[in-house]
């Protein structure tokens, strides 16, 4: 196994992101076609050369990208939030917003290895924990999130109007 280099995102980054994010999108439509579809892949890209990839914010934000020999396999968007609720403890958390692993490098770690950056990422930036959502019929991910240490908090629902 080749070894794999996590580094903050450049926009010189944007094309190999948006083709593991195209990757990305294509899974989710087809294990959800009702909530998701593939994007416009110029506008995603030009998304990250721009950097706006994050909602806008005075919190800090960050994407990293998976690098194996030269080659960007895998990407991470995150961003430090406080709670809206006042019913909620006003701590810091990191919440992860896209995690992408090109298809032909699943399973050797890449993910994990985007994940344990972000979480001393979140560290440094004063996060108490991190927030994730991810699709409930896809449970690879599920087993996935569990392995590394993550569990379930709270159940979201939607009803479609």
């Amino acid at each position: 196994m080749a070894l794999v280099r996590i580094r903050p995102a450049t926009p010189g980054d944007a094309g190999a992101i948006t083709s593991v994010y195209m990757e990305s999108a294509e899974h989710h439509a087809q294990l959800d076609p009702e909530n998701c579809y593939l994007p416009d892949q110029a506008a995603v890209e030009r998304r990250y050369r721009q950097g706006r990839q994050h909602p806008e914010s005075e919190l800090p934000a960050v994407t990293l990208v998976a690098e194996t020999d030269g080659e960007i396999v895998g990407f991470l968007d995150a961003q430090i939030q406080l709670p809206f609720d006042p019913m909620l403890r006003p701590i810091a958390y990191c919440f992860v917003a896209d995690v992408g692993v090109a298809a032909a490098r699943r399973s050797e770690g890449i993910g994990a290895n985007l994940m344990r950056a972000v979480e001393g990422w979140a560290r440094e930036h004063g996060a108490d924990g991190v927030f994730l959502m991810y699709n409930s019929g896809n449970g690879r991910v599920a087993g996935f999130y569990e392995r590394l240490g993550y569990g379930v908090v709270s159940v979201g629902m939607t009803k479609r109007l």
